[in-house]
């Protein structure tokens, strides 16, 4: 059955002809697909479309099952590349909205990594409190209802979810049909990992060596580095990214001290340092650290106790330290005003030089660009505190994920057809093939090791460039162009093979109503006119309108047919394409190589998916 929750919204910010009407069902699998050109109804869900997506909105439920099995998928960009990726949130309120920003910071995310993959995300709006089996049953539902668009979408982990999750879906859908699977399925154990903590850590190594060039900005003119030894660091929200944050700087800054800590319990903070294996400890074992910590260390010492606790964890952001890192579920970790709803606002934050963001706080919503920028505008400009925006710094979760991608599963490591969905005897076919999917597995940890550290440390780079370089530029701007240049880069190797779909094609010898019934059935303007299989012309209703107004009587197309035809070779770029639209204005035109017809091209085919204005605009430069 449909969430409750997901139900009531639905209806709530939907019309009722739009439910009925664009409704799809197959064997209790419902599914409400939106586009780019659905503005009004994607604003009615609290979507705003732009130049980058999204392409593809989809509010999917299970009528049939007795669980309550739903949510949405966004797949926002395929600039990068084919299928998106990105992870599955699991929240009782998930809306939209939510999984459309955390879709767009995949865009960037991916993008920022150059990574050949575009930006999805997907979201199940179901309870906290469930059983581990009715969990596992959702997740297997919910992989019913994704696998009709796994060609465009790949999920991995997110809050809510994790590495066994992506198992069970890969059991259902195939090996490739998930990241971040486990170790016995090839996976990288990002959970295990801290694969994004990682790349926080090398992100805050790499600006503590590149930092004193900042000091050419006014802001930054008494910016103090600190010795290794000195560097202290502050992590609000000591989950999946905060604790291995903690574990991995102890690991690659050994003299580094985390001072302070939050979950949702509270705060811990000692200036001296933090016991960060006993608190890692803890947390693997109970989850949540802090009033834990708390009763079994400090309530029986009282004030004597170095360690300070407070059970207002948002009260951690008033404590001094080198370095912050926002590692919590949050997007306004910091506001101006109190409207915002931060966790700190930006007058009462403790002494800070360096921001190294691990959590997702990027949004598409005009609203909260605006907030951040006025955020930003304080604390950078104004307070002198580098911000290393999210993106270009946590991205090393979907760096390893990736890597089940682009290192290929060999043939003989694909799940057998006939045993998908079967657990007991995929759980078999995998002990088989262990030894296999085990050196799999070593492969691509290392590749992705690596490719994470060269990654995290050119966007460090990169980022600190370009802001000495353009001072009057603040961090979450020059974020979004790096990564739109590397979209935009990606997007102008695009070739006509790369972007064509189909074209109808039809005899010479055939009759007008043939063609104008081949229009129709196939909801295309232009046909393409075959001799021999070989093109020698094309046929648009244009041609047949025009023909019918001169009261022109034909029973066959060759006599009303365009023969003169401006075709595309295949290799064609895109900004050729629209030159050649424009030039001939013309809508759409065959592609075609040796006089064979390979599929068209068109005007609505590159606005619609792709990144024109962003391409025209570096093509100017």
């Amino acid at each position: 059955m449909i969430p409750k929750k997901m139900g009531a919204f639905l209806k709530e910010h939907l019309p009722k002809f739009t439910l009925k009407n664009r409704l799809f069902k197959e064997n209790g699998k419902c599914s409400l697909e939106f586009t780019k050109t659905d503005e009004n109804l994607l604003s009615s869900i609290g979507i705003i479309s732009d130049k980058l997506g999204p392409q593809l909105v989809a509010c999917i439920w299970d009528e049939n099952s007795k669980l309550e099995v739903g949510g949405y998928l966004v797949v926002d960009n395929l600039s990068m590349g084919q299928p998106s990726m990105g992870g599955i949130r699991m929240l009782p309120d998930i809306l939209p909205s939510d999984i459309y920003n955390l879709a767009r910071g995949m865009t960037l995310k991916n993008a920022a990594a150059n990574l050949p993959y575009g930006g999805g995300k997907s979201g199940i709006v179901a309870e906290r409190n469930l059983s581990s089996e009715e969990h596992k049953e959702i997740v297997r539902c919910f992989a019913r209802l994704i696998n009709r668009y796994k060609k465009i979408y790949v999920p991995g982990p997110d809050v809510g979810t994790n590495d066994a999750d992506m198992k069970t879906i890969a059991i259902e859908n195939g090996i490739d049909s998930a990241v971040s699977k486990t170790a016995d399925m090839g996976g990288n154990r990002i959970d295990e990992l801290g694969a994004a903590a990682g790349g926080v850590v090398i992100a805050l190594q790499t600006l503590l060596k590149i930092l004193p060039q900042m000091k050419i900005l006014p802001q930054f003119s008494n910016l103090e580095i600190p010795e290794l030894n000195e560097v202290t660091v502050i992590i609000q929200g000591f989950g999946a990214v905060g604790a291995h944050a903690a574990r991995i700087l102890k690991e690659r800054l050994p003299h580094a001290k985390v001072v302070g800590i939050s979950d949702i319990e509270g705060y811990l903070y000692d200036e001296h340092g933090l016991p960060i294996e006993d608190l890692f400890n803890l947390w693997k074992n109970k989850n949540l650290v802090s009033l834990n910590y708390f009763k079994e260390n400090i309530i029986s010492k009282g004030y004597k106790y170095p360690v300070k606790y407070s059970s207002n964890p948002n009260n951690l952001l008033l404590e001094n330290a080198f370095c912050m890192v926002p590692a919590a579920p949050i997007f306004n970790y910091l506001g101006v005003g109190s409207s915002d709803n931060p966790s700190m606002t930006v007058d009462r934050i403790g002494k800070w030089s360096l921001i190294v963001e691990g959590a997702n706080t990027y949004s598409p919503d005009p609203n909260r660009k605006a907030a951040r920028t006025i955020m930003e505008q304080m604390v950078y400009r104004e307070k002198g505190v580098m911000i290393a925006n999210d993106y270009l710094v946590n991205s090393g979760g979907v760096i390893f994920a990736a890597q089940e991608h682009i290192i290929k599963t060999p043939d003989s490591l694909q799940i057998p057809d006939e045993i998908l969905g079967n657990p007991d005897e995929v759980e078999k076919w995998l002990k088989a093939h262990a030894k296999d999917f085990a050196e799999l597995s070593k492969k691509r940890l290392v590749a992705g090791d690596e490719y994470r550290e060269n990654v995290i440390h050119h966007n460090m780079n990169e980022l600190v460039e370009i802001l000495t370089t353009h001072q009057d530029m603040l961090p979450c701007v020059v974020a979004e162009q790096i990564s739109l240049q590397r979209l935009s880069r990606k997007e102008s190797q695009r070739t006509a093979k790369d972007i064509m779909v189909s074209i109808p094609v039809i005899d010479v010898e055939k009759s007008i109503q043939q063609a104008a019934q081949l229009m129709i059935d196939e909801n295309s303007g232009i046909v393409a006119v075959l001799s021999n299989e070989k093109l020698v012309g094309v046929l648009t209703d244009w041609d047949i309108t025009k023909a019918t107004a001169e009261g022109v009587f034909s029973n066959t197309i060759e006599n009303i047919m365009t023969k003169n035809v401006i075709t595309a070779s295949p290799d064609l770029n895109l900004l050729d394409i629209v030159r050649e639209l424009e030039q001939y204005k013309i809508s759409a035109m065959p592609v075609v190589k040796e006089g064979l017809v390979l599929g068209k091209i068109s005007s609505d085919i590159i606005t619609q998916h792709f990144l024109l204005n962003l391409l025209q605009e570096q093509a100017r430069r």
